[in-house]
């Protein structure tokens, strides 16, 4: 992510222009380290969120007011005290600096017009909101002593500075004679533009790099005249981009998971979709808030995953002794050969023979049996047969055993990838409900009673040409999908040979057209162990050739003269319509 002073510009710019001249009309602290304010300008009422928490520190509009403590904090008291009704004067970043100052100006207890400042610093663990008087500072929502920092004190009383403790230089102040000193560096030419510059993060400087035209990896020190000039234009563009405000705030997404956010457009992330937004707030809200569920989940799930793998782990393990005890058996038949033909020739074996060389009517050609010298050839014989039976019986149990275990393993993958998939607490619910039903944890009820609990939903999409498309979040789902929801002329799909969801694609009687199977097949892979492939086989059929087993696990199905199809796991093109919540 690119929280960075480019970023910052953006905000600042939005900030200005909506809250220049309005009033703060409430203020709370809903964290220990969290700011709303409640800015009434003209007939607006904007909600501006500041957060100095070391791990994840924003500041945005939001229309979230955030839920008040009870008891409000000391340095919340103290902003309603001076500031409460103050008007916002000016909103200001100095140089490109990860910083934004509310300039305020409020009446005091004498009808005085005073002005203060609230200052928002945006820097990862030494992040805060500091309220100053002037350069005074009057309080901070985090007091930072000589004792945790000898560069600087935020405590009430002392002198408000910003520390200079990188030596960058403000990027908009640079002229191109300093940014050609540069080169000397055997740093890649990304790095000295992240490293020399305030405010440029990695991803900024790679897509400074990459409009350019240029390698990241390229040393400075390697760079002709030329180009050094591509990426001193490409440098000067982006500037004059903040000078002017021309903003495009935008997220770049891996599919539906946002990966990069930028106050101008990521070009360079070609691999990605990008999506454009009006605000740079909306962009904070949306990334950050999408980032946290995909967290949230996965903390959620954490259990059932860990339980699952563990599960797939001793199956697994489980299936390859099966298998490797599975090919011991096929010696029986040599044994049951030995048997015969020393049953049918034994007669003119010499006794204390080590071995005895005999013809094998099944091949045409001459075989030579090991005996036990201190047995009869008929004894060798009755050894072989049991033997024979022993591998016979055992062949016969582990090949019931073996398909029961592989199909124990396929059901157990599947259900991993439908935590992989779950989006929601209602997902998770319907997960550990089938891992009960199944008997791989207790159940919190007895099986088939009637569940009254909210199910959930499958993924509902919209092909590009029209096209509903539904997606099955786990098996119990696939199975209502497939059987209950589909119609018989409707398209069903599955990644070929790998767990995963069913898809249905939604014919209504109409002609499905090519790419809209490659839409589907799309989605099929992206829910589905094979996500992580560049590209992957898929099966499709029309649903009423697709059918259940009697007795099988939830979810599986056979189907025969099914057709295919190749796609990759890019679902960008289509757009979903519900289910992801």
């Amino acid at each position: 992510m690119a929280f960075d002073g480019i970023v910052i510009s953006n905000i600042v710019s939005e900030l200005k222009q909506k809250l220049t001249g309005g009033r703060i009309s409430k203020i709370a602290q809903p964290e220990p380290e969290e700011l709303v304010l409640t800015i009434k300008n003209k007939k607006d009422t904007y909600r501006l969120f500041l957060s100095a928490n070391a791990s994840l520190p924003l500041i945005y509009l939001t229309q979230e007011a955030g839920l008040s403590p009870m008891t409000a904090p000391n340095f919340c008291m103290l902003l309603r005290k001076h500031i409460g009704n103050a008007r916002i004067t000016d909103v200001t970043q100095p140089g490109l600096e990860r910083i934004v100052r509310l300039e305020l100006e409020h009446l005091d207890e004498l009808g005085d017009l005073r002005q203060k400042s609230l200052v928002i610093e945006i820097m990862g663990k030494h992040s805060n909101i500091i309220f100053c008087d002037g350069t005074k500072i009057v309080d901070s929502i985090k007091h930072v002593s000589a004792a945790v920092s000898s560069v600087r004190e935020v405590l009430p009383g002392r002198d408000y500075f910003i520390p200079n403790t990188t030596g960058k230089t403000n990027p908009l102040a640079a002229d191109k004679t300093f940014f050609s000193s540069l080169f000397s560096s055997g740093k890649n030419i990304a790095a000295i533009l992240s490293g020399n510059f305030t405010g440029i993060s990695n991803v900024s400087a790679e897509e400074i790099v990459y409009r350019s035209g240029l390698d990241s990896s390229l040393a400075a020190e390697a760079c002709t005249l030329e180009e050094q000039t591509r990426l001193w234009n490409a440098f000067s563009g982006v500037m004059d981009l903040i000078r002017t405000q021309q903003f495009s705030p935008c997220i770049a997404y891996d599919n539906n998971e946002p990966k990069e956010f930028s106050a101008f457009l990521l070009t360079g992330l070609t691999e990605y979709r990008l999506q454009t937004f009006d605000s740079i707030s909306e962009v904070l809200y949306t990334y950050y808030n999408s980032r946290s569920a995909i967290a949230r989940m996965r903390q959620k799930s954490a259990d059932l995953r860990h339980l699952v793998q563990n599960l797939i782990e001793r199956t697994a393990k489980k299936a390859d002794l099966q298998r490797r005890q599975l090919s011991d058996t096929d010696k029986r038949e040599k044994y049951r050969i030995y048997g015969e033909l020393l049953n049918a020739y034994g007669y003119d074996c010499p006794p204390d023979a080590k071995s005895y060389e005999v013809f094998n009517y099944y091949t045409d050609q001459m075989m030579t049996i090991p005996l036990d010298p201190t047995m009869t050839a008929k004894e060798n014989a009755q050894k072989y047969f049991e033997r024979y039976n022993k591998l016979k019986r055992t062949f016969e149990a582990l090949s019931t055993l073996t398909v029961e275990t592989e199909n124990e393993l396929a059901h157990l993958e599947s259900i991993m990838t439908s935590i992989d998939i779950a989006a929601s607490d209602v997902d998770l619910d319907e997960i550990r409900r089938e891992l009960g039903e199944s008997g791989y944890i207790k159940s919190h009820g007895p099986k088939g009673r009637k569940d009254n609990r909210r199910k959930c939903v499958p993924y509902h999409y919209l092909s590009s040409d029209g096209f509903d498309i539904y997606v099955g979040k786990n098996n119990y789902q696939n199975e209502e999908l497939t059987f209950k929801f589909a119609q018989g002329n409707d398209i069903w799909m599955h990644a070929k040979k790998t767990p995963g969801s069913h898809v249905i694609i939604q014919t209504n009687g109409r002609e499905v057209p090519d790419r809209t199977y490659e839409e589907a097949g799309s989605l099929a892979v992206y829910y589905s162990k094979a996500k992580t492939a560049p590209k992957a086989e898929v099966d499709y059929i029309e649903r009423k050739f697709v059918k259940k087993p009697a007795g099988a696990k939830p979810g599986f199905v056979i189907y025969h003269t099914n057709y295919s199809l190749v796609a990759s796991p890019d679902i960008s093109s289509l757009k979903l319509i519900s289910g992801g919540e």
